[in-house]
């Protein structure tokens, strides 16, 4: 999963980000709102973190664009304690969900699994099924009945894009904007090295489960009868 924190407080943003990167999400970060809509817009995120107090334009203006572009991310403002008036114009220009500062880290975790659940995107206790397999994207393992397998964390987040989107391709433009981001110089055989070694590790724990390559366009998970 990759999300967006878009916070002028630098250290609040490095904290944050060293902190989710810690449960094996992927975060790019920025200190202004101006920055946070062009990143917002790529439409690569799969959560946006977003300050209401920003230079350059202020959180709910930059949410009221995301939205008007018909972006549908998740989005988690954070505001000053005790704003209410911050927390209802955030709401009804289309957040879902706020958090004041001061806050737990355990509570901002709780926060980001409930937003992505509520958008269908990760199933309760990190755990996603396919076939004969399942992936703990906490723990980096790949499970088939009794047999595991540690994966190495982009190769979980392959695993796991490939998952979530089961019943389409998925391109390698989008791998690798989703593991690596729209500005990343990795190429297409970046791509096909992770799908290697997981085709690997499928292998070896005898699954069903297998990536096939759709020719010029890109990979879909099926199961082998």
């Amino acid at each position: 999963m990759r999300i967006l924190i878009v916070e002028d407080e630098v250290h609040l943003a490095e904290a944050l980000t060293q902190i989710l990167r810690k449960h094996n999400y992927i975060v790019d970060a920025v200190n202004d709102g101006s920055k946070g809509l062009d990143n917002a817009l790529s439409g690569i995120y799969d959560l946006i973190i977003l300050d209401i107090m920003l230079p350059e334009m202020d959180g709910i203006t930059v949410l009221k664009n995301i939205r008007k572009e018909g972006i549908s991310t998740p989005v988690i403002l954070l505001t000053a304690k005790g704003e209410i008036s911050d927390k209802v114009k955030g709401l009804d220009s289309g957040a879902d969900d706020y958090l004041a500062k001061p806050f737990a880290t355990e509570e901002l975790l709780a926060r980001i699994r409930a937003a992505l659940r509520r958008k269908g995107e990760v199933l309760p206790d990190n755990n996603l099924k396919f076939g004969d397999i399942e992936l703990n994207t906490s723990a980096l393992k790949l499970c088939k009945g009794d047999k595991e397998i540690k994966l190495i964390l982009k190769e979980c987040q392959l695993l796991e894009l490939l998952i979530l989107r089961k019943s389409s391709v998925t391109p390698k433009e989008l791998v690798i904007e989703k593991l690596w981001g729209f500005d990343s110089d990795a190429e297409h055989n970046n791509v096909e090295v992770y799908i290697s070694f997981l085709r690997k590790k499928l292998a070896s724990l005898n699954s069903k489960v297998c990536i096939n390559t759709v020719r010029g366009v890109g990979y879909i998970l099926e199961v082998q009868p």
